[in-house]
């Protein structure tokens, strides 16, 4: 298990991240489903209930890949030096993202490789997009959650980091929340969150604290694997395995 996630962090980044990244990869998908689904004669609570729950159609998907890819990490990891290679892996990644959110490598382009362009994405995203119910915006946004992107890449590997299936899927169960704010909002300040210097900022500090992140699960891994980890620094599951060599 990984009990001592720093979800502060965690939430920053993502809050960020959304500014900088999502409002502009997933802002189309958005403004595309506002339009054509949204009537404006509907009550502005009747909207804003369509909105939340497309974001938490998003939410649930990024939940069911956090505990898949968590418990991946729970199978590859057997041990302390297993789990240490692993912590350097998923450091070296984060850097790589957080180097790319910046705009000093092309990592995330390269990664990014889309569903959107399909036959069955397509398919699925006319049907889901000509319906008007409440439950099509659920399963819009969970098709949403479910495209390729760079920036939940980098939370899956933390994800996996956890090596558990219940902590990975919170992992991302809380970086889908603190994404809602601003795709939740983006009909009504696209301008504003559209602004190159604005976004541009919100990339680099996100990129920062990505890059930060990366270099301790690093340091961690080294730790892991010296056998100098402090013990508060450990979860439970890592204090008994100590105990027991």
């Amino acid at each position: 298990m990984f009990e001592n996630i720093d979800f502060i962090l965690l939430i920053t980044i993502a809050f960020l991240g959304s500014i900088g990244h999502c409002s502009g990869m997933c802002g189309g998908f958005v403004i595309a489903y506002t339009t054509a689904k949204i009537d404006p004669k509907w009550k502005k609570t009747y909207q804003a209930v369509a909105h939340y729950l497309y974001n938490i159609g998003r939410v649930s998907a990024y939940t069911i890949l956090g505990f898949i890819f968590g418990y991946l990490g729970s199978v590859i990891s057997v041990g302390m030096q297993t789990k240490g290679i692993l912590f350097i892996f998923v450091g070296i990644l984060m850097i790589l993202m957080g180097l790319s959110l910046w705009g000093k490598i092309k990592f995330l382009t390269l990664i990014e490789s889309s569903i959107a362009e399909t036959t069955f994405f397509k398919k699925t995203f006319r049907t889901l997009l000509d319906k008007q119910t409440l439950g099509s915006f659920y399963f819009l946004g969970m098709l949403n959650g479910f495209i390729p992107c760079g920036f939940v890449y980098f939370f899956l590997a933390g994800a996996v980091a956890t090596t558990s299936a219940f902590y990975g899927a919170l992992v991302m169960f809380v970086f889908g929340l603190a994404t809602i704010p601003v795709l939740f909002s983006l009909g009504f300040v696209v301008g504003f969150l559209k602004s190159g210097k604005f976004r541009k900022r919100m990339m680099t500090a996100s990129a920062i604290l990505v890059i930060l992140f990366g270099l301790f699960t690093i340091f961690k891994a080294s730790m892991l694997l010296t056998g100098k980890m402090p013990t508060k620094m450990m979860n439970k599951s890592e204090v008994g395995f100590i105990k027991q060599i």
